[in-house]
């Protein structure tokens, strides 16, 4: 067996030699001096030689230590010098592979099967709420205690179903590194045991009487608010549509509007790609399921004025830092907040509003058409209406459809301040 005291003495000679100890291990000295430690071992047959470290870097113990490691692995008939291989790939990209790399890569695999809006939502709120904490670590290196924490900066804001949303994000995450060879567990995949519970599934609350629909324009109307958010959530009113539609609305979505001219467009549309629409995925690409919304003047004079502050940029409703990003996600839900109406009515309350009043109101002076023609203007599917006649029915009916959108709109601005009014009255810092 070897000693320390022969190891440090082990000078170069004119030939390379090696100095045995035992069990396979033995100091190799070359001509120029350098000592390395190598374990010889037979795998699958064959001799191999290991290279374990140098010497004095690596001590006799050390090297004794690593080859009885080499030992058990060949008892596990597993081949020392792949192990170390694949130990050191494994460490590469651990100090290499961030989860934020993991998590984009997924997102890009993902985005051709969602709408462009669901699929924006998604990488905003991994930005938003994950990357600052976990996107800069390895993904290897990220355990449950680390996700949950930051699941639960999410929860303290109140945000339940959002942390609920992210973890089953996080958790597809995961996955897909596993699948990929790049994590090796799913730190999320529990973690929806110890979040808080999400609050039980009600309807959205909505004004569904006419004076309180009228109560509820008045009071965003008059918000304090940018002159954007105030046009966005008047808009919305008026045309019934989703929420998350008219924030990722796009100027060169419309038909039949130019800002510049004043007076009626008797032809404007806003043609919802089908993409953006809450459908089956094979619908989403055929241009025949597109959704026209046709405007009121009081929606194009909104829109006249929505122009004004939107700088040239693509979007109608604009963020406040940015022309070419839409308005935040939660900006018309944080205004009716704000005004007191928690409860009373929501963002999507409008189309309940649209759908309740419109309805009875064809009850007493509508036509036997108009309950299917209202679901059309919702974008719901009318019961009974198979996907080829959708097709159909949703180029038909444009301008019953413009009549029933004229008479909700008097109905409901009824009273109301004039669209100037908006962005001229109490104005809120932007943040």
């Amino acid at each position: 067996m070897l000693t320390d005291t022969q190891c440090k003495g082990a000078k170069a000679q004119s030939k390379s030699y090696k100095i045995a100890d035992e069990k396979g291990l033995h100091l190799h000295v070359s001509t120029t001096g350098c000592r390395s430690w190598r374990h010889k071992y037979r795998f699958g047959g064959k001799e191999k030689l290991r290279t374990l470290g140098t010497y004095p870097d690596m001590t006799l113990k050390d090297a004794r230590n690593l080859r009885d490691s080499d030992k058990r692995l060949l008892s596990e008939g597993k081949d020392p010098i792949v192990e170390a291989k694949r130990a050191a790939l494994t460490n590469r990209l651990a100090s290499t592979d961030t989860f934020e790399a993991l998590a984009r890569e997924w997102h890009g695999k993902q985005t051709p099967r969602w709408k462009p809006v669901h699929a924006a939502d998604v990488i905003e709120s991994l930005e938003r709420d994950i990357f600052g904490d976990l996107g800069s670590l390895p993904v290897t290196q990220i355990d449950a205690t680390l996700v949950l924490a930051a699941l639960q900066k999410v929860e303290k804001r109140g945000a339940i179903e959002t942390a609920h949303r992210l973890r089953q994000r996080l958790s597809a995450i995961f996955g897909y590194g596993i699948a990929k060879g790049r994590a090796v567990i799913d730190p999320a995949a529990s973690l929806g045991k110890v979040l808080k519970p999400k609050p039980r599934t009600r309807r959205w609350p909505a004004a569904t009487a006419i004076g309180k629909a009228r109560e509820v324009l008045a009071i965003s109307d008059a918000a304090e608010a940018t002159p954007t958010v105030k046009l966005a959530s008047r808009f919305l009113a008026l045309t019934a549509q989703r929420p998350g539609m008219v924030r990722w609305m796009r100027w060169d979505e419309l038909r039949g509007f130019d800002p510049d001219v004043e007076g009626t467009t008797a032809e404007a549309i806003w043609m919802v790609p089908a993409a953006k629409m809450k459908q089956e995925i094979t619908l989403r690409e055929d241009e025949a399921f597109d959704h026209p919304v046709p405007l009121t003047q009081s929606a194009v004079e909104v829109l006249r004025q929505a122009w004004l502050f939107s700088a040239g940029g693509e979007y109608v409703f604009p963020g406040g830092h940015s022309v070419h990003k839409p308005m935040s996600e939660n900006a018309l839900s944080y205004l009716y907040l704000r005004e007191g109406l928690r409860g009373r009515h929501v963002p999507h309350g409008w189309r309940s509003s649209f759908s309740t009043i419109m309805n009875e109101w064809v009850v007493e002076n509508g036509g036997p058409r108009d309950p299917m023609i209202i679901d059309l203007m919702l974008a719901h599917t009318p019961t009974g209406i198979s996907s080829s006649e959708l097709r159909y029915n949703r180029a038909q009916f444009i301008d019953r459809r413009r009549k029933l959108a004229s008479i909700w709109s008097g109905i409901l601005l009824e009273g109301a301040c004039a669209v100037d009014a908006l962005v001229e009255g109490r104005r809120r810092r932007k943040t």
